[in-house]
């Protein structure tokens, strides 16, 4: 049996529609945020906000006139751009810019790119090591895991040179040389 209500939960109630019952996306953001290792929301909601913005750009870019040199210019720069930020797949029509979203940008997370490139078998190792310093990116250690991996630094991202994981690999693969015993 259902207790009887009490007066000011009957008056809150009132004011409450069931039917056009308003839902937010915390559902759906707790999943992406999980699947790419994202610990702080506000990267997330920072990662949605930029996506949005780059749609917007693209839409303004489209209501130009096909022809006008000003659009074909900015349409390409913008393509390129995504393009070299690892965005869109390839820089082609501006179709595909329409398309990014905020888990595009979290694609880009350095833990989740070691893990695609097989260097770890998981997001949150991934990120455990970079945050600890096990992670080179280029010549520049890199702390956090939020760091954006670009096209061009995708093939760059190692194991620092102490790093007892690179040890590990080296001795596992029968690689490691008598000069880093030292």
């Amino acid at each position: 049996m259902v207790r009887k209500l009490k007066y000011n939960e009957q008056k809150l109630l009132k004011k409450t529609d069931f039917i056009t019952w308003e839902t937010d996306q915390s559902g759906r953001q707790n999943e992406m945020m999980a699947k790419y290792g994202v610990s702080k929301r506000a990267h997330y909601v920072l990662y949605n906000k930029l996506a949005a913005k780059t749609r917007a750009l693209a839409d303004k870019l489209k209501e130009l006139p096909a022809n006008d040199p000003y659009r074909v210019k900015k349409t390409r720069e913008l393509m390129g751009k995504m393009y070299s930020l690892g965005l869109i797949a390839s820089a082609d029509s501006l179709e595909r810019v329409g398309k990014i979203c905020g888990s595009s940008f979290a694609r880009r997370r350095l833990p989740v790119v070691m893990k695609k490139s097989g260097m770890v078998n998981s997001v949150n190792v991934a990120s455990d090591y970079v945050e600890q310093g096990h992670v080179r990116v280029g010549v520049h250690l890199v702390n956090d895991p939020a760091f954006l991996v670009t096209r061009n630094f995708q093939d760059a991202i190692t194991w620092t040179r102490g790093s007892k994981i690179r040890e590990k690999v080296l001795d596992y693969n029968d690689a490691r040389d008598d000069f880093d015993l030292a």
